[in-house]
């Protein structure tokens, strides 16, 4: 490889997000499998070993080139990294008593060469449960929290440093310097720019095209804006064909602000579809959110090849574009070892077929979310574009849970451990009949969301989330209660994704982003540094007389998706959201998500 930073990627939730890191700090950097050969790596400045969901113990472990560990270069090594590292150079992994996920406070021992700078205590996110119990010779500890003695390790004559935590990530704030400090180590030279990126972009777009044309499907959103900008630009726009699909499960008014936006911006090759009726059929009785989201993902790629023929295109002489990002591939357990989280629509088995026989291209396929908005603003596009809240492609269809109506697993255990820890600091609880997806030590969880209710700031709801589903494996979200102001009796119903309860979820959804709008909250430009990055309103099937049913408040922030915190809103506009939504007709209460990611994902399906 060219000179920059190799980056072995184990199949963790966050191995692209170190080589995005990287990039930031305008180092060139490069992800390889565990099992590549030293050769392919020559030329590196450094090698930094990515987490993942296996462990160091099992026999099912990934595949690893141990030829790697004879390299004479900097390494460091990250969670699953750290512990592989440290079991192959003497020392000894086990799994951990306690499970670390959020954040946590770190004492450092030593602030020398990677944690050079830093103070005597950080904040640094974990997510693990195995842990590190005897270093290897040569190592000393350079910093260690509560719960993990070893949270970095290292051997500086040897350049090689362990972090059972996440630097990589926006809530390990010290983090970057972290890295910085490590590419420093490296003397790695710092020539990477976007610029360099979106001409580099353009020009695989043209070799992977030939002379095919591209059809594009185009949300609105900012991933297949920058996508449909770049191919008009690489291609022409009279070789790019962009098509904006109503699915029926768009935000109020959505359809109508893409089309007037696209417009706006001079763009004229878009065609829309209406196909909600489509896409309602195809979920109708569906209730796993898998089989939702593949269901989504198979009717897009109909209606897509309906409105082909009918616009009588050669299939032969187009290819699908689509503007995929990293986070779409890694949470469809699409790298050799990661774990499924959830696939989503433009990652189901249909369209990996399509791109192992090139008939996909998608040039953001490597970029995080934050990294595409600055693309776009390289490209020229304006910051109501750029700055867009992102809504999923599957829309309201996975902020829409579903229910057959039957309780999953006896509660009881949880129910006394989430009572006893929520008492603790003053809250009354409850874990709740459904189920949500969440990500916990790079693995997908299903798990139960536990309500409570009692006067609470948000460091005392993040403190209480953090050890509820750090120590009660039934739970992998904390929601607390906004309205009413006595505790409901929410009971679990059947309920299935139609058109009624769309509608009820559109009015909400509705309400909770024009509030966020106009408090100036919305992130339509870059420097809104308190900006909310995302705020999912999700309809869950819980209901107090077996009709109306119950919303959950969902807003985070972060800059890349692979790891969020839970917005902490002023109490006033939670309370104004709250009383509003509950006055719609179908709702019987309204509740906030607490939960970081990990343990929780953004959207709940």
């Amino acid at each position: 490889m060219r000179s920059g930073v190799a980056v072995l990627d184990f199949g963790g939730q966050y191995a692209h997000l170190i080589a995005n890191r990287i990039r930031r700090l305008q180092v060139y950097s490069e992800i390889f499998p565990p099992t590549a050969d030293p050769s392919e790596i020559e030329g590196a400045s450094g090698i930094v070993y990515s987490g993942g969901p296996g462990s160091v113990y099992d026999p099912d472990q990934p595949d690893f080139n141990d030829g790697l560990l004879s390299l004479a270069l900097p390494t460091l090594g990250l969670c699953y990294g750290h512990q592989l590292l440290c079991d192959r150079l003497g020392g000894n992994v086990v799994a951990g008593t306690v499970r670390e996920y959020g954040t946590a406070s770190m004492d450092i021992e030593r602030r020398d060469h990677v944690f050079s700078g830093l103070n005597v205590t950080e904040t640094v996110w974990m997510s693990h449960g195995d842990t590190v119990e005897r270093l290897p010779e040569g190592f000393v500890t350079y910093g260690s929290t509560p719960d993990c003695p070893a949270a970095a390790v290292g051997d500086p004559e040897r350049r090689i440093f362990g972090f059972q935590f996440h630097p990589e990530v926006a809530h390990t704030p010290s983090g970057m310097t972290m890295l910085d400090n490590f590419l420093t180590v490296c003397d790695a030279p710092r020539n990477w720019t976007m610029a360099s990126y979106a001409d580099q972009a353009a020009e695989e777009i043209r070799e992977a095209a030939g002379d095919r044309n591209v059809f594009l499907l185009v949300s609105g959103g900012v991933d297949s804006t920058v996508a449909y900008v770049l191919f008009n630009r690489a291609l022409g726009p009279d070789r790019v064909l962009g098509l904006h699909i109503d699915n029926g499960f768009m935000r109020k008014g959505e359809t109508a602000d893409v089309g007037a936006n696209m417009r706006d911006n001079g763009f004229e090759n878009l065609n829309i579809e209406d196909a909600s009726e489509d896409f309602l059929l195809s979920v109708e009785g569906l209730v796993e959110p898998e089989r939702k989201r593949n269901a989504i993902g198979r009717t897009f790629l109909d209606v897509k090849d309906r409105v082909v023929d009918s616009l009588s295109l050669d299939p032969d002489a187009w290819v699908l574009g689509q503007g995929t990002l990293y986070p779409d591939t890694i949470e469809s357990g699409g790298t050799e070892n990661a774990a499924l989280i959830k696939t989503h629509h433009n990652r189901i088995d249909v369209i990996e077929e399509m791109i192992a026989e090139g008939k996909v291209i998608e040039p953001l396929a490597q970029l995080y979310k934050d990294e595409v908005r600055d693309l776009g603003t390289t490209l020229g596009l304006p910051d109501s574009l750029v700055w867009r809240q992102p809504f999923p492609g599957p829309g309201l269809a996975v902020r829409c849970l579903c229910s057959d109506g039957e309780a999953a697993g006896d509660l009881t255990d949880a129910e006394a451990r989430v009572s006893a820890i929520a008492a603790e600091a003053g809250l009354s609880s409850r874990v709740l009949s459904l189920q949500s997806v969440g990500v916990q030590g790079d693995f997908r969880t299903y798990a139960h969301p536990a309500m409570v209710w009692g006067k609470a700031t948000w460091e005392t709801l993040e403190a209480v989330s953090t050890r509820i589903t750090n120590e009660v494996r039934d739970v992998n979200r904390v929601i607390y209660l906004i309205v009413p102001s006595s505790p409901p009796d929410l009971r679990l119903k059947r309920s299935f994704l139609t058109r009624d309860r769309l509608d009820v979820l559109r009015e909400a959804d509705a309400i909770a982003m024009r509030a966020i709008g106009e408090a100036g909250l919305d992130g339509r430009t870059d420097d809104a540094s308190d900006a909310v990055s995302q705020m999912p309103t999700v309809l869950v099937p819980l209901t107090t007389n077996g009709q109306d049913e119950t919303i959950v408040l969902r807003p985070v922030t972060t800059p890349d998706f692979m790891t969020a915190r839970f917005a902490e809103l002023s109490p006033e506009l939670v309370r104004e959201m709250g009383q509003k939504i509950l006055s719609l007709p179908g709702i019987c209460a309204v509740l906030y998500d607490v939960t970081h990611k990990p343990p929780g994902t953004v959207e709940w399906e």
